[in-house]
């Protein structure tokens, strides 16, 4: 199993992780951010990854260092957890509509950090929760993870729906960027022998 638990202490958040690449979409999601839990659960059960991921973050402030170092952290996690990819697909892709939302994942699993990230949101709140923090997870993911991650709302009027298509989006690309490849062996998928 491809396991990795991190925990990563600053004095505006207190994150543990634990994940589960091999998982069958378990979690719990305790960030004291209602609306960030909902969308790690997306990428929970489209990812089929499992998750408990707990958080004491400086909410009196705002949800910033929260979701970030959640990102983060997370990011850590998902390194050490897949290992040096031999075998894998590296690449992940997918499109999840959600009513009127649509949204296009691409993931490389490319071992240099990059977010392409074009959501344009029809509103700057979703409940209690910033849009711009969405960016901000991932930002810290990728910065952790090692993964380039091209994110694209094509369409959508709802907010609520446009965020939610990235993360289940997000989700079933890590998925498939994770799966085991029957034909290559146990090399790694660059020509370089090494991501």
């Amino acid at each position: 199993m491809r396991t990795a638990q991190i925990t990563r202490n600053t004095q505006e958040t207190q994150v543990e992780v634990k994940i589960n690449l091999d998982g069958t979409g378990r979690q719990n999601l305790n960030t004291g951010v209602p609306f960030l839990d909902h969308m790690l659960d997306q990428i929970v059960r489209h990812g089929l990854i499992d998750l408990d991921i707990q958080v004491k973050g400086d909410l009196h402030i705002d949800a910033h260092h929260t979701v970030e170092d959640t990102g983060i952290t997370l990011g850590q996690a998902f390194a050490q957890a897949v290992g040096n990819k031999a075998g894998l697909r590296r690449y992940g892709h997918a499109y999840v509509p959600l009513d009127e939302a649509l949204t296009r994942v691409v993931v490389d699993l490319s071992g240099r950090p990059g977010l392409f990230y074009n959501v344009p949101y029809t509103r700057a709140m979703i409940g209690q929760f910033d849009v711009d923090l969405a960016r901000e997870f991932f930002q810290g993911f990728v910065n952790h993870a090692w993964v380039t991650l091209h994110i694209d709302n094509l369409k959508g009027e709802n907010a609520h729906h446009q965020c939610e298509t990235v993360f289940k989006a997000f989700g079933r690309a890590l998925r498939m960027a994770v799966e085991g490849d029957p034909r290559a062996g146990d090399t790694v998928p660059s020509t370089k022998g090494v991501l």
